[in-house]
């Protein structure tokens, strides 16, 4: 399940739920970065994490280190940035975390996958009423 947020965590749009085996950037081909790609066409980029590598133009992601080396292998201005993308993108994921606490059913739904999609976007409705 892909799920999109504005600027401030409020979550905007939840994508239908595709099986367990696919990656996050297989999910975001079909569901979003069509999207996205023309926003980003548009000077409005897309966070995201490192399971987005790969993605194309407009879609930041921090940055990975090295291999076997600290974060401290990184210059310091890919750190910043990295440290950036993280704080931003924490919005996001704690909206997601919300979601899935407020909206217990979430966390335990033992329906058919393919109405799981429809639940999420059920429970943004009133999320979004009483942020």
């Amino acid at each position: 399940m892909q799920f999109l947020f504005a600027r401030d965590g409020t979550p905007l749009w939840v994508s239908d739920v595709e099986p367990g085996s696919t990656s996050d950037i297989t999910a975001a081909r079909i569901h979003a970065l069509p999207a996205l790609y023309k926003a980003a066409a548009n000077g409005l980029p897309t966070l995201a994490d490192k399971g987005y590598i790969g993605a194309g133009i407009g879609i930041h992601i921090p940055v990975r280190r090295p291999k076997g080396h600290s974060e401290q292998a990184l210059h310091a201005d890919t750190r910043t940035t990295n440290s950036l993308i993280r704080g931003i993108r924490a919005l996001g994921e704690r909206t997601a975390a919300e979601l899935k606490e407020r909206w217990r059913a979430l966390k335990h739904v033992t329906i058919s996958p393919s109405r799981i999609g429809d639940i999420a976007r059920a429970a943004l409705v009133p999320n979004k009423i009483w942020k």
